[in-house]
């Protein structure tokens, strides 16, 4: 696959994105959908994948996960313009299924220079997809909640918002893991490297 060009800036990344023709993904958009926010955020989010109401806008988290992540932030105090939000595919997949490995991997660069250009402080992987993009062997049921450490950047896995929609349970669950973020963007709780750290920066290779 060709190498995709280093973006000095998240506008001329999000322009490449929305013309991107990496994957099979590219035939059947009607927006791909680079990710928004403050570009010098602290917190950054990363989802699965665009689903129809975004590939509708082109912005991500805009159906009803998003209005849930919204609500989210809210009770922490932010907006949405002060993080940024992001996927680990750009465009979205025919009848939201799910990400195939190699339309992942298409789409790998473009996460990968998002996060080096934003440097968040903490970066929260919203349910399984997200989860496995940076550390493979990793299970949601038993990584949520659970902060860990790759390449010296801290990641918080919590369960999808779509999840949480789904199975009531998991909303109190998911609101309890969004109170953590004020500590750990504060840096008071200490994270352990995660073991799986290795294997998942390999995976992870800028071009690969």
């Amino acid at each position: 696959m060709e190498d995709v060009a280093l973006f000095h800036d998240l506008e001329a990344l999000a322009v490449a994105v929305r013309s991107c023709q990496r994957c099979r993904l590219a035939g059947g958009r009607l927006h791909a959908v680079p990710g928004e926010g403050d570009p010098h955020a602290e917190l950054m989010f990363v989802g699965e994948g665009p689903g129809y109401h975004e590939d509708q806008q082109g912005r991500p988290f805009v159906g009803a996960a998003g209005q849930l992540l919204d609500e989210l932030l809210a009770a922490l105090g932010y907006r949405r313009a002060q993080v940024f939000i992001a996927n680990v595919v750009k465009c979205r997949p025919p009848d939201n299924r799910e990400p195939e490995p190699d339309e992942v991997a298409a789409c790998r660069p473009y996460l990968l220079q998002q996060l080096d250009r934003i440097d968040p402080k903490l970066v929260v992987l919203l349910g399984r997809h997200a989860l496995n993009a940076f550390f493979p062997e990793a299970v949601i049921s038993k990584a949520h909640g659970i902060p860990r450490k790759l390449d010296g950047r801290t990641f918080l896995p919590v369960y999808h918002p779509a999840a949480a929609l789904r199975q009531m349970r998991l909303r109190d669950v998911l609101e309890a893991e969004f109170r953590r973020i004020p500590e750990l963007l504060a840096a008071s709780i200490p994270v352990a490297p995660s073991p799986a750290a290795k294997p998942a920066m390999q995976q992870l290779s800028l071009f690969g």
